[in-house]
C-alpha cells in the first residue's frame, strides 16, 4: 500500500491544487493547466508542479526542500506518487 496519496488525475486536468501529507511529511501540487480548445486540455503543454517539506508548518512558513515538474498526463500521476514515496 503507498504511504502517499493523490486524487485521480482527473482532480489535476481540472486546474485544482492538491496538499496532503504522510505524517510530517508534507506536500503541494500545483497544476498548470494549458486548454487546446475551451473544453480540451493540452496535455504535452500543461504540467504538474510538486513541492515537499517536513514539519508541522503550514507551506507559507515551510522550508521547500524539494520540488519537480512532471507531464500532465496520468503517468505523470504515477510518477510524482513515486518520487514523493523515496522523499518520505
Amino acid at each position: 500500500m503507498s504511504a502517499v496519496w493523490l486524487p485521480v488525475f482527473h482532480h489535476f486536468e481540472n486546474g485544482n491544487v492538491f496538499t496532503g501529507s504522510c505524517g510530517a511529511f508534507r506536500y503541494k501540487i500545483t497544476p498548470n493547466v494549458v486548454m487546446a480548445t475551451p473544453k480540451e486540455v493540452d496535455h504535452t503543454a500543461g504540467s504538474i508542479k510538486v513541492e515537499y517539506w517536513h514539519g508541522p508548518l503550514c507551506y507559507e512558513a515551510s522550508e521547500i526542500e524539494g520540488e519537480k515538474t512532471f507531464p500532465m498526463s496520468p503517468e505523470g500521476r504515477d510518477e510524482i506518487i513515486s518520487w514523493l514515496e523515496q522523499a518520505v
